[in-house]
């Protein structure tokens, strides 16, 4: 991590890359993945209209986040373990702090996301891994982000303010 990266601003890191071809599916981790402007990930359930929620579509579910620090905090503290593919975020980042990144631009390796807003948890969840993560969830659940320039990401990826 460069010394200008560190200064006066945070950096983080992509820790994993996950999609689900259709609602419900299992997801999938993938060694790299293309992110498509206005739409989504490609393969990604909601970029193709597949999704649990698709039937409610909304610009903002193009690609979703969570916090790895989250899910450490949530067996910690709960002793209910997740991994990060079952939250069914589609990007895992360390040190991006996601509720503040509402509204604003930052970047994902090549790629440009805007927070547009805090993922609410739901109860799909609970009933789909048999765990009670609503509560848990509540509060930082991760980020629904629009992406505004797309390319190819990859585990590794920096993340920081664009």
């Amino acid at each position: 991590m460069s010394e200008t990266a560190r200064v006066g601003s945070w950096y983080g890191e992509l820790l994993g890359i996950h999609i689900a071809p259709e609602g419900s599916a299992p997801m999938i981790a993938l060694a790299q993945a293309t992110l498509i402007a206005g739409t989504g990930i490609e393969g990604d359930r909601y970029a193709t209209g597949r999704g649990f929620y698709s039937h409610a579509p909304r610009p903002d579910r193009q690609i979703t986040l969570i916090e790895s620090e989250t899910l450490e905090a949530i067996e910690r503290d709960h002793g209910i373990p997740i991994a990060a593919h079952e939250t069914r975020r589609n990007l895992t980042v360390r040190g991006v702090p996601l509720n503040h990144l509402v509204g604003r631009e930052f970047r994902v390796g090549e790629c440009v996301l805007q927070g547009a807003r805090l993922n609410v948890p739901c109860k799909y969840l609970d009933k789909l891994l048999g765990r009670a993560l609503f509560g848990p969830l509540t509060n930082r659940s991760g980020l629904n982000c629009l992406i505004l320039r797309g390319g190819v990401i990859r585990p590794g990826d920096p993340v920081a303010p664009a």
